[in-house]
């Protein structure tokens, strides 16, 4: 079993492949995805202003082990870190211009929903177990023990176009303070 909490020491550090270089001004596609309130959240439309949509490859739970070599693929460990941080930095999230927060897996929504009751997150977790969102904006994706998963990144939507991605992540258990600080730094 592993401490998914806090990510441990000296793991391999994500290089930049240029993967997200194409996001930033694309028009986000119209797609339906179910989040855990049970209502379906269209990514296409989430309101005026910006939204914040941290992607993760996958949540650990504490009864359950990571995949094979998780830890040593550069930037997959640390999902639950990193919720646990866009949770304790929600608020300030919000005031600096941010109107929602969610985050997005391909994990099913009852997964989902265990993680937002379990880490009691302020926003809603989005399931995508088809990579739909990976397909119809070419986001990066690896492997493992058979399963295809979201590289970790970041997109700061505003009215319907991605105005940022922040990838590769190189600290998930402090990148909402990374979001925060951009958000800050670039007003709407």
């Amino acid at each position: 079993m592993s401490d998914v909490y806090q990510p441990p020491a000296n793991l391999p550090v994500p290089e930049d492949d240029g993967a997200a270089d194409h996001l930033p001004g694309r028009k986000v596609p119209y797609l339906e995805l179910p989040g855990t309130d049970g209502t379906a959240i269209h990514i296409n439309a989430l309101g005026i202003g910006r939204a914040v949509l941290y992607i993760y490859p996958l949540t650990g739970r504490p009864d359950t082990d990571l995949p094979q070599g998780w830890d040593s693929i550069p930037g997959a460990r640390g999902c639950t870190a990193e919720a646990c941080d866009f949770r304790d930095h929600h608020q300030e999230l919000l005031a600096a211009g941010a109107q929602r927060v969610f985050g997005l897996s391909s994990q099913d929504t009852a997964y989902q929903r265990e993680v937002v009751e379990r880490l009691r997150l302020p926003f809603e977790m989005l399931s995508d177990p088809s990579l739909s969102l990976a397909a119809a904006l070419d986001l990066p994706t690896f492997e493992v023990d058979g399963l295809t998963l979201f590289k970790r990144l970041t997109l700061v939507i505003h009215n319907d176009r991605i105005e940022h991605a922040f990838y590769p992540v190189r600290s998930p258990h402090e990148h909402a303070q990374q979001v925060l600080a951009w958000l800050r730094d670039s007003p709407a």
